[in-house]
């Protein structure tokens, strides 16, 4: 009785995931730029696998699983953020995302006091650096 109340609870879990990981595909194809794209990625794509792998572990039943699916959701949630971050710093830096729909750019003013710039070479091609006094 507990384990068919266990086997319906996981295959409604694995549902939930599953559409959870197709919305943040979706996001992925049809957000605007980077930095949403980057939101679609890593949030709903974590809390997908989350309870995918929950639901896994709770048809199966063993521990061999459970212990797998608590150390696979551990370096998910370890490794997504950093990840995410590390890729919308650098498009920021690169300039590929898009500044005229932010509201607020705190960056800008703390690479500025870096000495940080964003500027243009002579083919138009964007060129990032920092400024350097001779």
């Amino acid at each position: 009785m507990i384990g068919d109340i266990l086997d319906l609870v996981g295959a409604v879990l694995l549902l939930l995931g599953s559409l959870f990981c197709l919305a943040a595909a979706v996001g992925v194809v049809r957000f605007p730029d980077v930095l949403t794209r980057l939101h679609a990625a890593t949030k709903p794509q974590v809390f997908g696998l989350l309870l995918i792998l929950s639901g896994v572990a709770l048809t199966l039943r063993t521990w061999h699983v459970v212990l797998l699916a608590v150390f696979t959701v551990g370096l998910q949630i370890l490794t997504a953020p950093v990840s995410g971050h590390m890729m919308a710093r650098t498009a920021y830096r690169t300039d590929q995302w898009d500044d005229q729909h932010a509201s607020i750019d705190e960056l800008a003013d703390d690479l500025e006091a870096a000495g940080f710039r964003n500027t243009t070479d002579d083919d138009g091609g964007l060129v990032a650096g920092r400024d350097h006094l001779v």
